[in-house]
């Protein structure tokens, strides 16, 4: 893992990095003081309530009154916190540790749940007790929050509790070791960069631009923090002593032609292999786990035990990933061929998804119980909404791509009827000679919607419609927030008059406008799908 240059940056090379801060800062990404103060307040307040919890929960049990008086549970942030790229509107992600006699889901879900529930400043409380890492989503004071759990095998947690020794892992459950690695990759990171300040600046940039370009979302099959966090540690590590605006463009630059499934490691991986600790945890390796083989986009977490933390990837969302790092490439080579003067702003351009397709399956998201019950619903649907996408690209033998939108668009309540709903492009690869194939994807969206209704809080009034729209034809609430203001009748009425149909009678094929640029080349592999060709079922509620 020896660097590939180890040369410094110019006097040209910091400016440019100056100009690049500067726009991030415009952007919001940066927390004033006041704000920063206000996360720090939810944190010590957090560990207030957590502290009376642990010392209730403790008395509960039948211990000592001296032991109830001392116990103590830790509440450590992680995530965008720890490593120091929070910026205005980041939600904390925080881990409470505690005692060995503590029951996830007796103690940390119902009483703590409770408690958090009954608190003042806490809002929107939704535990999520089955997720892959279990956790309590919440808003405290306005800021949201993301609370996991992770029980050592100690009757009394020390204050000083070392989490990079190994040995916290003794006796502790996957779900604990899940939650704990959080805390441990981030304090890993910062150890293995070579300037940490560079590699910060830099993240920032790659998260703001991942966000506009709608590939960040781990749980929809695009890459979270924690993976694009590793890959720029990774071209850190390459280039030791380069500043951001030099690391920027080498970062698009190794990963728009990475050779996938090659993985990304910061460091080698480890094994417990029966020693002193015998902990005997999964560690992501292929040579001793044939699974692991089968992953996509291996981003390797650099602490005890290795994972992928890019596991959700698929191959339709690393097709767009790869695109969307080709068209941020292409744009840094012309931001390098102008002496990195400036250019910046271009490369944080939103992607335009409803220009960039005329075809889309939607997929609505209802419930007759309220905004709480939405969030929990919703937040299943998109949990499962890359294995929709997954199915249809197997069902049409990928002659179908789908290129899902991170975003939810939520429609106005009435009473206490709420939907949100989430899109997913469709196109055709570019290929001679095709031939116009209707496809027909009712049976395997009904699959998918038999698939999430199987969910295991699942209530009447709980309900998910999947059906094809064009994008004339878009919900008027999705409209109203993604045109400007007062473009909304102007648009209908320039549609309903003067409207191209969406394929033409010889089959004409239409590229994909660009997006963000001029017609770059991995934006114009696809043809927009006619809607013509997919099959509509009769029914409202239905399926394509």
């Amino acid at each position: 893992m020896s660097p590939i240059s180890l040369v410094g940056p110019t006097p040209a090379d910091h400016e440019s990095s100056g100009r690049l801060e500067n726009l991030l800062r415009e952007a919001g990404l940066y927390e004033t003081s006041d704000e920063l103060a206000v996360r720090e307040e939810v944190l010590r307040d957090l560990q207030a309530i957590v502290d009376r919890w642990v010392k209730r929960v403790t008395a509960q049990r039948g211990f000592p009154h001296g032991m109830a008086e001392q116990a103590t549970a830790l509440l450590i942030p992680f995530g965008s916190y720890r490593l120091g790229v929070h910026g205005r509107g980041s939600d904390i992600d925080a881990l409470v540790v505690g005692p060995s006699y503590i029951d996830r889901d007796r103690d940390f879900f119902a009483v703590l749940g409770g408690v958090l529930a009954e608190t003042e400043a806490v809002t929107e409380l939704q535990p999520v007790p089955r997720a892959h890492v279990p956790v309590i989503k919440m808003s405290f004071r306005g800021v949201q929050v993301d609370l996991l759990y992770a029980g050592v095998c100690l009757p009394v947690v020390p204050r000083d509790l070392d989490l990079r020794d190994r040995s916290v892992f003794r006796g502790m459950d996957l779900a604990s070791a899940r939650s704990l690695n959080g805390v441990r990759v981030a304090d890993e990171l910062l150890r293995l960069v070579p300037d940490a300040g560079a590699f910060r600046t830099t993240l920032r940039c790659i998260k703001h631009w991942a966000k506009a370009r709608g590939v960040y979302s781990n749980v929809m099959g695009f890459l979270g923090g924690v993976g694009w966090a590793i890959l720029v540690a990774r071209v850190c590590q390459l280039y030791p002593n380069a500043a951001p605006s030099m690391l920027v463009p080498r970062f698009f630059k190794i990963f728009a032609q990475w050779k996938w499934p090659n993985p990304v490691l910061l460091r080698d991986i480890e094994h417990d292999d029966g020693g002193e600790l015998a902990l005997r945890l999964p560690v992501w390796d292929p040579r001793r786990n044939p699974r692991d083989k089968s992953h996509i986009m291996p981003v390797i977490t650099p602490a005890y035990p290795c994972m992928n933390s890019c596991y959700n990837v698929s191959h339709p969302t690393l097709r767009t990933i790869t695109e969307q790092l080709q068209i941020g490439n292409g744009i840094c080579q012309e931001i390098l061929k102008g002496g990195g003067a400036g250019g910046w702003d271009a490369l944080f351009q939103p992607f335009q998804f409803f220009k960039a397709y005329k075809s889309y399956l939607q997929v609505d998201v209802k419930v007759a119980g309220g905004e709480a019950d939405l969030r929990e619903w919703k937040g299943w649907v998109e949990s499962r909404l890359r294995q929709l996408v997954n199915r249809v690209e197997m069902a049409t033998a990928s002659m179908l791509l789908c290129h899902p939108n991170p975003k939810a668009y939520a429609a106005k309540p009435h009473d206490l009827h709420c939907t949100s709903t989430f899109f997913v492009g469709l196109s055709k690869p570019q290929q001679q000679q095709q031939p116009q194939v209707p496809f027909d994807l009712r049976v395997t969206t009904e699959g998918f919607k038999q698939e999430v209704y199987t969910y295991e809080f699942w209530r009447p009034g709980m309900e998910l419609e999947v059906s094809h729209t064009r994008r004339r034809d878009l919900p008027s609430y999705v409209l109203e927030q993604i045109l400007p203001a007062g473009h909304l009748k102007r648009k209908r009425v320039a549609e309903n008059n003067s409207s191209p149909p969406l394929s033409s009678a010889s089959g004409e094929v239409k590229k994909v406008a660009a997006a963000g640029g001029t017609g770059s080349a991995p934006e114009r592999k696809r043809q927009c799908c006619p809607s013509s060709n997919i099959l509509p079922s009769a029914s409202v509620q239905g399926v394509v």
